[in-house]
């Protein structure tokens, strides 16, 4: 047998299997050894993991032969280390949780089992999702496949940098505030944020639960609306989840850039946007006109230039919370030799998490504390609603909001690391849509200083067929979508 071409689509990959060309047992270990050879390069994974793969590409093997074939079995896949799998170590890329082997799968992955996929391993991630480079991992960062001096992208780095590195076709990431389509313009590929209560949060290790969720990355827009119709959809176990059927997410990729209007604040393209980005950004949007899509200049959207400061007092009040279940006792990291309880509870927290994760408990802390609740928690829910409510009034008249996915290409390793509040401004245009629980993607675009450019298409709730449609018709006319690293670790 020849050898596998792991450089093409998990929807060719599938083809491939349902034609006995090669087996899914074949197909994962020649995933499972390149991803072995570029570990040491890319540092995409917590832990790799070859007896489950095998065993379930045995069993997808045995699907094939009974004519069982769904458009995801055998298919090789890469888990965000947030989300719980069952008898594999699940992490957080955290101290805290390190060792932690869960006795449950979240939703998402019992989905993803049962369509046939094959997980090759537990991908890395900023600790508890909290940052914008993968650099905040108790593991150590992932570089960038583009450039192994750059980040990838966070909090979902491992997840994107190993796709684009050709080691898998597909992965999941969540997105709090950008985690997902930040990476995914870093690294050159497609990464969606889907419709808050879309996606089943059960399972998934929290950080902010009222703007967490999971979502898919690929090559092309096809293979992200074939993962994302396997894992979406109501969940009786998380009572956030809507009852809201999953459509075929592939029904309109026929209507190409027909009935699409697309919206452009102009205005937030002026705040610090580099000249390479908002050159791409800038050809990309006459690509869609010249196609057929109605653009309309100059939307306003004037309250989303505050969900910045919105986001950072909400998502990190919510992560105080959610993390004061870490306390050294019931599980994770404990510090046996204090003094008394109250000493081992402060030295296991002290000493379990990372900087960003106490900084952000700090500062949730501080917002909802006695005296500030009202001046600050309070007053960014009520900026929170008036965010929905301009996304609302500008979809009266489009179907699209387009904007730059991120302001700048991968930046290097360390470069603001000690610099939170540059760092933050990294997801200056991520952060508006999960504010507002709407669902939009991030697609290549261009390329600026050598390194990929990322364009962000958002939509109504609910409407990420409508998100995907488009993106499909963008790469239907572009080549950036199948532009790889020029020199890949391990490949």
């Amino acid at each position: 047998m020849p050898p596998i071409d792991l450089d093409v689509s998990a929807h060719e990959h599938a083809r491939r299997l349902r034609a006995g060309e090669y087996s899914a047992r074949a197909l994962a270990e020649a995933t499972l050894a390149r991803v072995r050879a570029q570990e040491p390069s890319l540092n995409a994974y917590i832990t790799v993991t070859d007896d489950l793969a095998l065993a379930q590409a045995d069993a997808a093997d045995a699907r094939l032969k009974a004519g069982d074939a769904g458009p995801l079995v055998g298919i090789p896949v890469g888990v965000k280390d947030l989300l719980s799998t069952k008898g594999v170590q699940t992490t957080a890329a955290s101290h805290m949780l390190e060792g932690f082997t869960p006795v449950i799968d979240c939703t998402v992955v019992e989905r993803l089992n049962a369509a046939g996929a094959v997980t090759i391993g537990k991908t890395n991630l900023d600790e508890f999702a909290m940052g914008s480079s993968t650099e905040h991992s108790y593991f150590g960062p992932t570089k960038n496949p583009w450039d192994l001096t750059r980040v990838p992208g966070g909090s979902s780095g491992g997840s994107a940098a190993t796709v684009a590195a050709r080691g898998v076709p597909i992965s999941i990431g969540t997105d709090t505030g950008g985690s997902i389509r930040q990476p995914a313009s870093l690294c050159g590929i497609l990464g969606l944020k889907t419709t808050y209560g879309r996606v089943s949060r059960f399972g998934i290790v929290a950080f902010a639960s009222s703007l967490d969720q999971a979502g898919p990355f690929g090559r092309d827009a096809e293979d992200v609306a074939t993962l994302l119709g396997a894992f979406a959809g109501h969940d009786p176990r998380d009572s956030t989840t809507a009852p809201v059927p999953v459509p075929d997410y592939t029904e309109r990729f026929d209507r190409g850039f027909e009935g699409l209007r697309i919206g452009v604040p102009d205005s937030l393209l002026e705040q610090g946007v580099d000249a390479g980005v908002r050159e791409a950004v800038e050809q990309a949007i006459a690509t869609f006109a010249s196609n057929g899509a109605q653009v309309k200049r100059g939307i306003e959207l004037p309250a989303a230039k505050a969900a910045l400061p919105v986001y950072y007092i909400i998502a990190p009040s919510e992560a105080s919370a959610n993390l004061a279940r870490y306390d050294g006792v019931k599980y994770g990291f404990s510090y046996p030799d204090g003094r008394n309880a109250e000493e081992a509870m402060a030295e296991s927290r002290g000493r379990g998490f990372g900087a960003e994760v106490k900084r952000r408990i700090m500062l949730g802390t501080y917002a909802l504390s006695a005296g500030y609740y009202d001046a600050y928690y309070l007053k960014a829910q009520k900026v929170r609603t008036l965010i929905q409510r301009e996304y609302a009034a500008a979809f009266a008249d489009v179907d699209l909001i387009l904007t730059p996915t991120s302001p700048g290409v991968a930046f290097r390793i360390g470069e603001k690391v000690d610099d939170p509040v540059a760092m933050y401004l990294n997801d200056l245009y991520t952060i508006p849509v999960n504010i507002a629980g709407l669902p939009g993607i991030s697609i290549p675009c261009g390329m600026s200083e050598g390194l990929p450019v990322g364009l962000q298409l958002v939509g109504r709730y609910f409407e990420e067929s409508t998100v995907l449609q488009a993106a499909h018709a963008y790469g239907s006319v572009t080549d950036w979508h199948e532009r790889r690293p020029p020199a890949l670790p391990g490949a």
